[in-house]
């Protein structure tokens, strides 16, 4: 497994020339290094140009050979950076259904945490939607969809629960609920990227919540 890269906490004025150049570090550090500057580049106003070795080197501060040595491929690379997506927002789902246990709730606070999330972090935002992946192996295309069947699963079993916590049922299948929470969040991500991160009133989540919390009733 992937060390664990920090990432949900980048913010949108973050560029390429941000994230410093080191020499001495241990081939861990210098992995969690060329995540960093991968991740930062993708979340840059370059962020949906295609991504070279050569570019990435270059920002890294070492040779191509020398990136090679840290990761086989680049396709190794943004599997690492899926990877570490899904940790990141996996483990806030897991902490959030721990402190709260009302179903409604819970799913309002997941929400509103993954649409965080992809609001400040651009670049894993095009990640998920495919946009920073145009020019890579098709095969990460599939592997970032995964992110999302893996959502669909969580909302399942958050949905599923509540009959068991609080004696109450939906009007629809859970996994119909699970599937349009998850294009919910597809969409907005997608929105995301075609207005290029720019934030609009109608974007409030509140307001849309308003719609979604009907399916509690």
């Amino acid at each position: 497994m992937v060390e664990q890269l920090e990432i949900a906490d980048i913010e949108p004025a973050m560029v390429e020339k941000s994230v410093p150049k080191i020499e001495k570090r241990s081939v861990k550090e210098r992995r969690q290094q060329v995540l960093a500057v991968l991740a930062s580049m993708l979340h840059s106003e370059r962020g949906m140009e295609r991504m070279t070795t050569a570019r990435l080197a270059e920002a890294v501060g070492v040779s191509e050979a020398a990136l090679y040595r840290y990761f086989p491929s680049k396709t190794k690379m943004f599997e690492a950076l899926i990877e570490n997506i899904e940790q990141n927002l996996f483990i806030r789902i897991s902490q959030s259904t721990k402190l709260e246990t009302n179903t409604q709730n819970r799913v309002h606070d997941i929400l509103q945490m993954i649409l965080d999330f992809a609001r400040k972090n651009p670049g894993m935002t095009r990640i998920l939607t495919g946009h920073a992946l145009m020019f890579e192996d098709a095969k990460l295309q599939v592997r970032a969809a995964q992110f999302f069947d893996r959502l669909e699963l969580q909302f399942v079993n958050i949905l599923q629960i509540r009959k068991l916590r609080e004696g109450k049922t939906f009007s629809l299948d859970e996994r119909v609920i699970a599937s349009y929470l998850v294009t919910f969040c597809e969409g907005q991500f997608m929105r995301y990227v075609r207005t290029n991160f720019r934030r609009t009133t109608n974007q409030s989540f509140e307001h849309q919540w308003q719609l979604i919390e009907q399916l509690f009733a």
